[in-house]
């Protein structure tokens, strides 16, 4: 390592960055100086390792399509979000989140089905029901509530569950061990525990699939394991990140986005009183954008040298790309800082972009759809129940939320 590398390295500021306690929906200021100032630059993770972070929506755009940047977490330099993620890598088996092409292609193709749009549209009338369900046993409970809990959670769990096939009275070991398993606060030991926990209970339901398939996700997999499409492993471990990835973001938006609507009272009144369905769709895809809760950036790895932005991206150089600060790239999104409802936000990038874009935002948005398009109507005075700077953060996952939110009406 050369002097200049060796004070490069030292300098270049930690990943990921803390946010401003007083403006906690905002990306971190210093990331969003290195939009402005710096979009292609160093960080340093917690390995002590110095990924490049790019902050810039056109640079994401162009990058995440380039077939000389990979997903697979194996290789050697690959910025991994967390020492217990680096650990399971080793012994992770081939799925969507950490292949290429064209193996990345027949996996996609085999989980595909239960996420097309027909599929979860189809899902509306229940993914409703759900809702207004658990907004009725809020409203007949004591008050304050923690939305978390009464429909924060529930609503993405019992939708998930349901596609997957998995009862939903184990929601709970579902929740504590899938936010054990990507805490960057858990030990490696702690994550691999998780995990194996997860990916054990999954392979018995599976095996009971294989027996008596169902109408569920966990059947469809099952059908390709005896058809000689994908093997156990893979459909086990595709399993658990759709367990993971289905709940855990969804749940997050609609505790986090509830409580930037109650900040915005001007903003909410445009979501609630909106009797068109575009309306609230566009709302959904405003409130993604400015939240963007994956606050931990998507990884990747070079397998050639890039030039962008004026910088050097070497063959075997890692790669943070920055959600949040696209999202916030002013010269995409003017004034990225102002809420606006009626903004033509739909070129964010919350769900990723290229080929491993989310698999599950379609459902997503459905739900975030349903939710915030039922809550407001049928709770029109729904208010916090403590001040704003008592409402406790959650940032130690891939995706921040809140541990709980008080309301009342």
């Amino acid at each position: 390592m050369t002097a200049a590398t060796s004070q490069a390295t030292a300098s270049a500021p930690g990943y990921p960055m803390p946010r401003d306690s007083g403006c906690p929906f905002h990306p971190p200021a210093d990331v969003r100086r290195l939009t402005a100032e710096k979009p292609v630059s160093k960080v340093r993770i917690w390995d002590g390792s110095t990924p490049w972070l790019i902050t810039r929506h056109a640079d994401h755009r162009e990058l995440l399509n380039d077939p000389r940047i990979s997903i697979d977490e194996k290789l050697p330099g690959f910025p991994h979000m967390t020492r217990g993620r680096a650990e399971a890598a080793k012994a992770t088996p081939a799925l969507i989140a950490n292949t290429d092409a064209p193996e990345h292609t027949r996996l996609r193709r085999m989980v595909n089905a239960p996420f097309t749009v027909k599929r979860v549209e189809a899902l509306r009338p229940a993914i409703q029901k759900i809702t207004d369900d658990l907004i009725d046993s809020m409203l007949a409970g004591p008050k304050p509530a923690d939305l978390v809990t009464a429909l924060g959670l529930p609503v993405p769990t019992l939708v998930i569950s349901e596609l997957l096939g998995v009862p939903y009275g184990e929601h709970e070991f579902f929740h504590r061990n899938s936010t054990v398993a990507v805490s960057h606060s858990a030990s490696a030991q702690e994550a691999q525990e998780a995990g194996a926990a997860l990916y054990g209970y999954l392979d018995g339901l599976l095996g009971q699939k294989l027996a008596a398939p169902a109408d569920d996700m966990l059947s469809e997999l099952a059908a390709r394991i005896k058809a000689g499409e994908m093997t156990r492993a893979e459909a086990v471990t595709m399993g658990v990140a759709v367990l993971i990835a289905g709940h855990e973001t969804s749940a997050g938006m609609i505790s986090l986005g509830t409580l930037l609507l109650l900040s915005h009272p001007e903003q909410l009144a445009v979501l609630r009183d909106a009797d068109d369905p575009k309306v609230v769709a566009n709302a959904v895809e405003e409130l993604l954008r400015y939240l963007t809760i994956v606050h931990t950036g998507v990884r990747r790895i070079a397998l050639a040298d890039i030039e962008i932005g004026g910088q050097v991206i070497r063959a075997g150089d890692g790669i943070v790309f920055d959600v949040s600060a696209a999202n916030w790239d002013a010269g995409t999104f003017p004034e990225p800082e102002r809420l606006d409802l009626g903004r033509a936000a739909r070129q964010h990038q919350a769900f990723g972009y290229g080929p491993h874009q989310c698999l599950g935002q379609s459902l997503a948005r459905v739900e975030l759809q349903v939710v915030y398009g039922t809550l407001f109507r049928r709770v029109p005075t729904l208010r916090l129940a403590v001040p704003m700077d008592e409402v406790r953060f959650a940032f130690e996952g891939i995706a921040y939320g809140l541990r709980s939110l008080p309301v009342t009406w």
